[in-house]
C-alpha cells in the first residue's frame, strides 16, 4: 500500500537545516559530554581513534548509502523505514522498520537519562546555594526522578506543540552545543597535569574491553538516521537529506578526532575514567559543560521523539499490524497537521519505561544493537540495487558498491563483536516479525523480492561470460544441455521424466510442448493455458527443466525452430530428446525423415521409445555398447551414471552388454579391454558382459533376452543404418521396456 493522501497531502516545509541540525545534535550529544572521556581512559588516544574511524565505517557507507537511495525515489514519512520497505518490500522493510522504531523511541529515553546526569551538578548548586533545599536533597540528586519529570515535560511539548515546537528549540540548542564546545578547546589542562606525561597508545589499568567500550560509544554515531526520519516534514528530501546527513557526518569526524586530542592533552587517563564531567574542569567556564550536555541531551531527545513516532506511524500507513483498527489508529494524526498523534503516545510510553529502569549504559547496548542492524540492511540495499541493474534505479548521488559492501560486512560483524548474546536476540526478534507479518501479508514484497534483482544481473553475466568462451572444444567434459519436443507432454511424462533427471545435477534440460498450427491469438491463449498446466506438473516433481511451448504449422517446423533456440545455460544446446510410443509408427517416421536436420546441427539425437512399463522399478539400466562406435557408447554411459545422480534412481544398478560374433570373441576381447584401459571407453572391465552372437541369433533377439526386465535400455544407432532400414532400425524391441537410442555426433572423452 502507498502512503495515504492524508499523509502526503500535508503541508511539508522543513528544509536542510533542520536534516543537519537533527543529525549533529544526536552526533555532539550526550556520548560526546558523558562518556567520551571514558572511552579515552579505557581504550587510550589511539583507540579512541580507531572507535571514531571504525563507527564512521560504518555511518559513512550508510550516509551515502541514504543519500543514494533518496536521490533515486521521491521519499515519503518513515525515513529510513520507508526507504528500506520500497526497496526491499514492506515484509523485510517491517521486520526492520519495528527494530528501528525500537531503537528511536528507547534513544528518548537514553537522552534524558543523559539530561538527569547533567541535571546533578545544576541539583547541588542549588542545595549549596539554597541551604533550606538540602531537605529535599533526596529528590534533587534522584536521577531515575529528575528523568521521568524530564520525560513528562517532554511528552507534553511532543503531544501539544509536535515538531515545529521541537525544530525552533533545536536552532538554540544547536548553538550552545558550539558554544560549549568553543569554551571547552579554548580551556586550559587540569592543574597537575604534565604535558610531558601524555601517551597516546596506554590506557588505564583493568580497562574494559575495546568492544564493550565501543558499544557504549556507537549511539553518538547514530545521527544519521535522526535527520533521516524526517522525510515526511521536507520540502524536497532527495535534496535535504544527503546534504545535510553527509556534512553532519563530516563536522562529526572533526569535532570527535578534535574532542578526543584536547583530552588526552588536558587531563589523565585516570581523571578521564573518574569523572563523567571531566570537560567542565577542562573549558574557560566549567558551567557551560553541564548546561552544553543539557541541551544535547534536550536536542537529541527531541530529535528522537520527532522520529520516532513518524517511523511507527508509516509502519501503520503501510498496514504492517494485523489488525485494521489498530493500523487507522497509529496512521492518525492531529487535525490539519502532519502530527502522528496517537503514533507519538506509543513512543512517548516505550521511552517512559527505560526511563524508570535509568541505566544508561544498558540503554546505550540496546540502542547501539539496533542502528547496527537498520545501518547493515540500508548499506546491503545499496549494495544489491547496485548488481541488480534495475533500469528504475537512477540516483542523482552514486555511492560505490564496495562501499556499500563494507558497511553491510562490518555492521553485522561488529553486531556480535559488541555482544553476542544480543545480536542473536535481535536478529531473531527480526526474523520471527517477518515470518509472522508474511503469513498475513503473502501478497508483499519479501525474501524473493530482494534478491530477484541481483539473481536475474548475476544469470545474465554468467550466460554472457559462457557465450564468449568455446565450450564446444573436444577438451571440455561434456555435460548435457539438453533439449526435447513433445506434444504429449500432458498425456506421458516419460520424456518430460528423463528431462529432468538429466537436468537435476549434471546439466541444463528445455522441454518444448509443440502446439500444431499458426500463431494468432487463439492459439496464443492456448500456449498460455498449456504452460500453466506444465508448470503445475513440474511443481509437484521440483523440476529444474526449463518449460514452454511453441507454436508452429508442421513438426518439421517446430524443430527447425527449436534446435536454434539457445539454452538457459547462456550457451547452445548440444542434445535434443525426441519421443515415439511403441506403436505410433507415424510419430516414428516424422522423426526419421527430420533427422537431417538434426545431424545438420551436430545435436547428439536420443530417441526415446516409451511404452506402458515406463521406467519400471528404476533399479537396473542396461547399456548396449558397440566397440565399432564408442562414440555412441561413451555419451549412453554417461547418460546412465547422469541418471543415477537423481533421487529416483540412486538404488539402480548399471549392466553394460557388448555382442561379438562367433569365432572373434578374443580378438574383441583384448581390443575392448584395451579401449577400457585408454579410457576411452570410462568403465571397469567386472561391468562389462560379453556376449557371443550365435548363428542362428541376431542381436535384436539377443537384447530382448538379457534386457527383457531392465527397467531402462540403452542402445547406440547409426544414423547411416538409419537411413537404409527407415522404422524398421527401431523395431523388434517388444520385450523390453522403454529404450533409449543413442546416436553421438561427437566423440567423448573423459578425462
Amino acid at each position: 500500500m502507498i502512503m495515504s493522501n492524508t499523509l502526503l497531502k500535508q503541508k511539508a516545509n522543513f528544509g536542510t537545516a533542520p536534516v543537519f541540525m537533527t543529525a549533529i545534535s544526536t552526533i555532539l550529544g550526550a556520548i560526546l559530554y558523558l562518556r567520551f572521556g571514558y572511552a579515552v581512559a579505557h581504550t587510550g588516544f589511539m583507540g579512541a581513534i580507531a572507535i571514531i574511524i571504525i563507527g564512521h565505517l560504518v555511518t559513512i557507507p550508510t550516509a551515502m548509502a541514504v543519500a543514494e537511495i533518496a536521490t533515486n525515489r521521491k521519499v515519503q514519512g518513515g525515513g529510513a523505514y520507508y526507504i528500506i520497505s520500497r526497496s526491499f518490500g514492506l515484509n523485510i522493510g517491517a521486520a526492520i522498520g519495528i527494530a528501528l522504531f525500537l531503537s528511536q523511541a528507547i534513544s528518548v529515553a537514553f537522552y534524558v537519562i543523559a539530561f538527569a546526569e547533567a541535571f546533578i551538578p545544576f541539583s547541588e548548586f542549588l542545595i549549596e546555594t539554597y541551604p533550606f533545599l538540602e531537605d529535599y536533597s533526596v529528590y534533587l540528586l534522584d536521577k531515575r526522578l529528575i528523568g521521568i519529570i524530564m520525560m513528562v515535560l517532554l511528552s507534553i511539548i511532543m503531544l501539544t506543540k509536535g515538531a515545529n515546537i521541537g525544530m525552533n528549540l533545536l536552532y538554540y540548542v544547536v548553538a550552545i552545543l558550539f558554544a560549549s564546545l568553543i569554551m571547552f578547546f579554548m580551556g586550559k589542562p587540569i592543574e597537575g597535569h604534565n604535558l610531558a606525561d601524555v601517551d597516546l597508545i596506554s590506557s588505564v589499568s583493568n580497562p574494559d574491553s575495546f568492544f564493550y567500550v565501543f558499544t557504549i560509544i556507537f549511539p553518538a554515531f547514530t545521527g544519521i538516521a535522526a535527520g533521516l526520519g524526517l522525510s515526511g516534514d521536507l520540502k524536497d528530501p532527495k535534496k535535504s537529506i544527503p546534504k545535510g546527513t553527509l556534512l553532519a557526518t563530516a563536522v562529526g569526524i572533526i569535532i570527535y578526532v578534535a574532542v578526543a586530542l584536547k583530552l588526552v592533552l588536558s587531563a589523565s587517563l585516570e581523571d578521564l575514567a573518574a569523572d563523567q564531567l571531566i570537560m567542565s574542569r577542562i573549558a574557560i567556564w566549567g558551567p557551560i559543560i553541564p548546561i552544553g550536555l543539557a541541551c544535547a541531551a534536550i536536542s537529541s531527545a527531541l530529535g528522537s521523539v520527532m522520529v520516532a513516532p513518524r517511523t511507527l506511524q508509516a509502519l501503520g500507513v503501510d498496514e504492517i499490524f494485523p489488525t485494521l483498527t489498530l493500523n487507522n489508529w497509529l496512521s492518525k494524526n492531529k487535525p490539519n497537521t502532519i502530527e502522528p498523534i496517537n503514533a507519538s503516545i506509543i513512543s512517548c510510553i516505550i521511552a517512559f519505561f527505560f526511563v524508570v529502569i535509568g541505566d544508561i549504559n544498558l540503554v546505550a547496548e540496546v540502542i547501539a544493537m539496533f542502528f547496527m542492524v537498520t545501518y547493515g540492511a540500508i548499506c546491503l540495499i545499496s549494495l544489491l540495487e547496485h548488481f541488480s541493474a534495475d533500469p528504475s534505479y537512477r540516483p542523482t548521488f552514486r555511492s560505490r558498491w564496495y562501499i556499500s559492501l563494507l558497511g553491510a560486512v562490518l555492521s553485522f560483524w561488529l553486531m556480535f563483536k559488541m555482544n553476542t548474546t544480543y545480536a542473536l536476540i535481535s536478529l531473531s526478534f527480526m526474523v520471527l516479525i517477518y515470518i509472522y507479518i508474511s503469513k498475513y501479508n503473502t501478497s508483499r514484497g519479501g525474501i524473493i523480492k530482494l534478491f530477484k534483482g541481483v539473481l536475474f544481473q548475476l544469470s545474465r553475466q554468467l550466460q554472457i561470460f559462457v557465450r564468449k568462451k568455446e565450450y564446444n572444444s573436444a577438451d571440455d567434459h561434456w555435460r548435457p544441455f539438453a533439449i526435447c519436443i513433445s506434444d504429449v507432454t500432458l498425456q506421458k511424462r516419460d520424456a518430460f521424466d528423463f528431462m529432468r533427471w538429466v537436468s537435476q545435477k549434471y546439466g541444463f534440460g528445455t522441454h518444448m510442448h509443440f502446439i500444431e498450427g499458426y500463431l494468432n491469438k487463439e492459439s496464443h491463449h492456448k500456449s498460455i493455458q498449456t504452460l500453466s498446466k506444465l508448470h503445475s506438473l513440474a511443481e509437484g516433481s521440483k523440476s529444474k527443466v526449463y518449460l514452454d511451448t511453441i507454436i508452429s504449422p508442421s513438426f518439421t517446423s517446430a524443430i527447425a525452430q527449436v534446435i536454434q533456440l539457445a539454452s538457459i545455460s547462456g550457451k547452445g544446446h548440444n542434445l535434443i530428446v525426441l519421443e515415439f510410443e511403441r506403436k505410433n509408427k507415424e510419430k516414428l517416421e516424422q522423426i526419421i525423415s527430420n533427422h537431417h536436420l538434426l545431424t545438420a546441427t551436430d545435436l547428439d539425437v536420443c530417441i526415446l521409445n516409451s511404452t506402458y512399463r515406463s521406467f519400471g522399478y528404476y533399479k537396473e539400466i542396461h547399456i548396449w555398447i558397440s566397440t565399432d562406435d564408442y562414440q555412441d557408447s561413451n555419451l549412453q554411459i554417461l547418460l546412465a551414471y547422469i541418471l543415477l545422480g537423481h533421487k529416483n534412481w540412486k538404488d539402480a544398478s548399471i549392466k553394460i552388454y557388448a555382442i561379438y560374433a562367433e569365432g572373434t570373441i578374443e580378438k574383441e576381447k583384448e581390443r575392448l579391454f584395451n579401449l577400457i584401459h585408454e579410457g576411452r571407453i570410462p568403465i571397469s572391465p567386472s561391468n562389462i558382459n560379453l556376449i557371443k552372437k550365435g548363428q542362428y541369433h541376431d542381436i535384436k533377439s539377443i537384447i530382448n533376452e538379457h534386457s527383457s526386465t531392465a527397467d531402462f535400455t540403452l542402445i547406440g544407432f547409426d544414423e547411416k543404418i538409419l537411413e537404409k532400414e527407415g522404422t524398421a532400425y527401431f523395431e523388434g524391441y517388444d520385450n523390453l521396456g522403454n529404450i533409449l537410442f543413442v546416436n553421438s555426433m561427437k566423440k567423448k572423452e573423459i578425462k
